[in-house]
């Protein structure tokens, strides 16, 4: 638990992060000129290394700096799988999709696949899908910042917690509206620095505590988690049943295939002048969130071994809060002012992640609406005089739209582990999105039947079974404790949504009446898509 010194040098910390990030949405606010190329994104001035920096900040979320350690405190050797697994990730996004992205669209997932299709169909399609990852995704964030939060101010406090959701909710609302993509990303710049220092602090201190000697870490970690040596092997987590394999494999099948079809992640992309700096955007971002999930690995097993797998269950059962307790820890104890600074320091990188985050989301989400569900509706899709500054006024309204929604599904899920949500939101994104998005840039017979029953049969299959799994119903740790309705046994639904999706896909494509684009389209998309000739 906080004491007073640790809730008011943490909420100073807090203060001075908020402040610094309202002068640079001040700052960036005055240097836009209405353009939807400069709200969306960031008039296609940053370098390689500004947007890689901003691409890992983007990525390394509240669920990786709070979920994946506190998983790996709890469940040892299984929660490795979330920092393998996003990081595997990113080698799909540099081979696959990154820079073919950038030479197709402008501004959203959306762009890329209505390049060869009948616009407005496939744009609605897109963009609901798009705005219901965003979601999800926002939601993991804030509950990270409600249980951060709630454990500075004493740890059972439910009415900070959910002040807490609905500050950070406000908060990313104004970022958005008042700065776009050029404030958004230089948040994210600050937040990265900031949190790849914080971890580095945090893993050098566990390796000074053991003498730098893994093996001991590892030991003691196992000898304090009340699991022995299972603790280092796998099935603590996703062992045992046949259910708990099978979320195991389709957990894995997630993360791998999710984050490109992540649309904050993807319109990063487009905030680089050429498709080059947009790839090597993706090596340093790669070079960065490598580092990173390596340090979770070292802070997760650390919490195990100093705190007591107990201990972090004791502070909040999904372990959200492992690292603030490790860093009090590590600094010399509750007492003390070393862990006192620590702890404030290590809550304000962890509550500048969320900011920063929930910010990139809440733009992608908005621009979704606006370029896509808005722009489709829009007297069938034609341009007009004034369109432009138009669009760019409903993304701000649909910012705060986007940021109710967020904030009313957090208050339901502020008991689950952060890394654990984020894991839905890559499923969802691998169902729903990835097989559009494939198809479009490598299938040459893709018809525009088969990219709407590819979003929706992705979509609406993933929605249905986690609304019929155990994360929402049948157990005391359900969103709903007390309701049973569970009919699908798998808590992650990737290993059936994301095979329906890419199935969708060819199934309305072959059964579809209408022709396919034919070769010169698509020949158009594929000149386009690797070598750069006539993108935005």
């Amino acid at each position: 638990m906080a004491t007073d010194d640790h809730q008011i040098l943490a909420l100073v910390l807090f203060s001075a992060f908020v402040a610094a990030t309202l002068a640079v949405t001040a700052w960036a606010g005055r240097r836009r000129h209405g353009s939807a190329e400069e709200f969306y994104a960031g008039g296609r001035l940053f370098s390689p290394m500004e947007n890689g920096f901003a691409i890992a900040g983007d990525y390394m979320s509240a669920a990786s700096f709070l979920g994946i350690s506190g998983l790996i405190a709890l469940f040892g050797y299984d929660g490795l799988l979330y920092s393998v697994g996003f990081l595997v990730a990113w080698l799909l996004v540099l081979f696959l999709v990154a820079e073919l992205v950038r030479n197709c669209g402008r501004f959203t997932l959306a762009d890329v696949v209505a390049a060869r299709m009948r616009r407005r169909p496939v744009r609605i399609a897109a963009g609901v899908s798009s705005v219901t990852v965003s979601v999800l995704y926002l939601v993991a964030q804030m509950v990270g910042a409600g249980s951060l939060v709630a454990l500075l101010l004493g740890g059972t406090s439910q009415v900070a917690r959910t002040w807490t959701v609905v500050g950070v909710g406000a908060l990313m609302v104004f970022y958005v509206i008042g700065g776009g993509m050029r404030a958004t990303t230089w948040i994210q710049i600050i937040k990265a620095v900031l949190l790849m220092g914080g971890a580095i602090a945090l893993t050098a201190l566990v390796l000074v505590r053991f003498h730098g000697d893994l093996g001991t870490l590892l030991t003691t970690a196992a000898q304090r988690s009340g699991h022995g040596t299972d603790f280092l092997a796998p099935g603590l987590k996703y062992g045992g049943s046949w259910t708990a394999q099978l979320d195991f494999l389709s957990l894995g099948l997630a993360l791998v295939l999710g984050t490109a079809g992540l649309p904050h992640i993807l319109s990063r992309f487009y905030t680089v002048p050429t498709a080059r700096a947009a790839r090597r955007s993706v090596v340093w971002s790669i070079g960065l969130i490598g580092s990173f999930y390596l340090m979770t690995i070292v802070l997760g097993f650390g919490a195990a071994a100093v705190l007591g797998t107990g201990a972090v269950r004791a502070a909040n059962p999904a372990g959200n809060t492992a690292v603030p307790l490790l860093a009090l820890d590590l600094g010399g104890g509750p007492d003390s002012t070393g862990g006192t600074i620590l702890f404030a320091v290590v809550a304000a990188i962890a509550f500048a992640t969320i900011l920063a985050v929930v910010a990139g989301i809440t733009l992608a989400s908005s621009a979704s609406v606006a370029h896509d569900l808005y722009g489709a509706l829009r007297r069938g899709g034609r341009l007009e005089r004034g369109a432009a500054s138009r669009e760019v006024a409903v993304a701000r309204i649909a910012a705060a739209g986007v940021g109710a929604v967020a904030i009313g599904l957090a208050l339901l899920a502020q008991d689950l582990n952060v890394a654990f949500l984020v894991g839905l939101a890559f499923a969802v994104a691998a169902s729903a999105n990835l097989p559009v998005l494939l198809y479009s840039l490598f299938w040459r017979r893709f018809t525009t039947r088969g990219a709407i029953w590819s979003v929706y049969g992705g979509l609406l299959p993933a929605l249905v079974l986690v609304a019929l799994s155990p994360v929402v119903s049948g157990n005391p740790a359900a969103i709903f404790p007390g309701m049973d309705f569970q009919l699908f046994p798998l808590e992650n639904p990737g290993l059936v949504s994301i095979p329906l999706g890419f199935l969708f896909g060819w199934l309305g494509t072959v059964t579809s009446a209408e022709a396919p684009d034919g070769a010169a389209r698509h020949a158009e998309t594929e000149v386009r898509a690797l070598t750069g000739a006539g993108a935005a």
